[in-house]
Formats: structure tokens, sequence, C-alpha cells
């Protein structure tokens, strides 16, 4: 009951942050067209990044006629630079990424998605450090409060792994802030380690803020 009770802070703080970060990945944006033609005194991609990003996913798939709505809220930690080619007139990279997941489930029959997901991320950058490409696919697990025994089409059991694809662009607005906008897709099932397994499918726009260090 106490879930259900702080269920409706809890997302309405969700959509508090999706609306701030909405407004300062605009500023970003903004910003980093003024500086585009500015120097760099080093290179961003040798750094650490650390994002927050938040987004709205909703159901494209899985067997369940449920219309889930998640609202993703990440903290990514991303790697110095790995592998660097150059690559169309600019340099294609490759870093890594560990996110740490709290998904608010704001319709369905749990209240929320809490795991973990590791990846690579393939990168594009103009020599200018100002804008990139990215694409990244990779997965990890986590709990939920499964309802599947109360709930048909809702899920098995409270242990499910993910997956994900997600791709976008990034502008650098300082020398070290960067924001980006994308499309995130994310699969949730138990692989059949219980006998309910609807799974859950869901995709939607992702906003970021990334701080290097």
């Amino acid at each position: 009951m106490w879930t259900l009770r702080l269920f409706p802070v809890y997302a309405g703080c969700a959509l508090h942050t999706m609306r701030t970060t909405m407004l300062v990945v605009a500023a970003l944006m903004v910003g980093q067209t003024a500086r585009a033609a500015a120097p760099q005194s080093d290179d961003p991609l040798d750094r650490w990044e650390l994002d927050f990003e938040t987004g709205i996913l909703w159901k494209v798939g899985g067997r369940t006629e449920l219309n889930y709505v998640v609202l993703p809220q990440l903290l990514t930690l991303k790697t110095p630079v790995v592998m660097h080619r150059p690559f169309a007139g600019g340099d294609l990279v490759l870093r890594s990424r560990f996110s740490l997941l709290i998904e608010p489930i704001v319709r369905g029959p749990e209240s929320h998605y809490i795991g973990g997901a590791a990846s690579g991320i393939l990168e594009w950058w103009d020599h200018a450090r100002t804008r990139s490409l990215f694409f990244s696919s990779g997965g990890g697990l986590g709990l939920m409060d499964s309802k599947g025994y109360e709930t048909k089409g809702a899920q098995g059991q409270d242990l499910n792994f993910n997956w994900f694809i997600y791709a976008g662009a990034r502008f650098r607005g300082g020398e070290r802030w960067n924001a980006s906008i994308g499309v995130y897709y994310q699969h949730i099932s138990n692989t059949g380690l219980d006998k309910i397994n609807p799974g859950m499918d869901v995709i939607g726009p992702m906003l970021s803020m990334g701080w290097k260090f």
C-alpha cells in the first residue's frame, strides 16, 4: 500500500524533471551554436562523462494487451574513448556506458522498474567537437513490483532483464557540458524464468544533460 500512496508523488516528480531537462537542453543547443567556431582547449572525448537522461516511452509490442507507459530516468557514466578512427570528415569513436535505471511506470499494473544496463556507444563527432551522432545497444537486469498473478497481461516475476537500442544527436554547450536528444527502445521480460512472461516493448523520445570530468 505504501507504494500506491507514494506513486502519484513519484510520477509527478519525474514529469517535473522532464520539463526542467527540456528547458536546459534547449538552452544548451542554442549555446553550442555560438561556440562552434571557438578553439577547444582539449579533446572532450578523452574525459569521463556523467549524463542524466529522461524521457517517456509508450508500448509498441510484446505479448501483453496492456498499454504500458514508462518514464525512464537514467544516470549514465561514459568512459573516455576506447577506439578512435577518422571518418566522413570527423571522428568515429567507441566508448563504454553504464546506466542506473529508475523507471516509474505511469500506465500499467506495476509502479516501477529499477535496475542497471551496460553497453558500448558508437559516436561520430565533427572535428570542432560541437556536435555528434550516436548509437548504442546493450542490456542488463532489474526489479519491479510484478502483478502477473493478479492482473492479466502484467509481468510474472520481480526479476526482469532489459535490452535497449538508443540513437540520437548530441550538442556541446560548453567546455564541460553537453545535451542530447534521441529515440530510446527498451524490452523488458523475465526471459521465460516464470511461466507468466508477456514482456514489455516500449519506445519514445529521450533528452539528456551531460557533464565531462
